[in-house]
């Protein structure tokens, strides 16, 4: 028999620029999404780490992240 001992998955998330709006608009509204997806992780108890965040000159925001795999133990992948 199996079990997992420790997970974690570690992900490139790209938060784009809705076409439809207009520039400032769209660029709060990347902000906006980007400050619900943290709140939804905080929210649902899932464990993260951002490890890098860089706003993209056309202020699109990209981000790489380590975060729990359904609420199994990250063991030492948080460090």
């Amino acid at each position: 028999m199996k079990r997992i001992k420790a997970a974690c998955l570690e992900q490139t998330v790209h938060f784009q620029l809705k076409d439809d709006l207009g520039h400032a608009a769209a660029a709060r509204a990347v902000k906006e999404e980007y400050e619900h997806y943290k709140m939804q992780l905080e929210r649902s108890r899932t464990r993260y780490k951002i490890v890098e965040e860089t706003v993209q000159p056309d202020d699109s925001i990209l981000i790489k992240i380590k975060k729990q795999y359904n609420h199994h133990d990250c063991g030492d992948y948080m460090d």
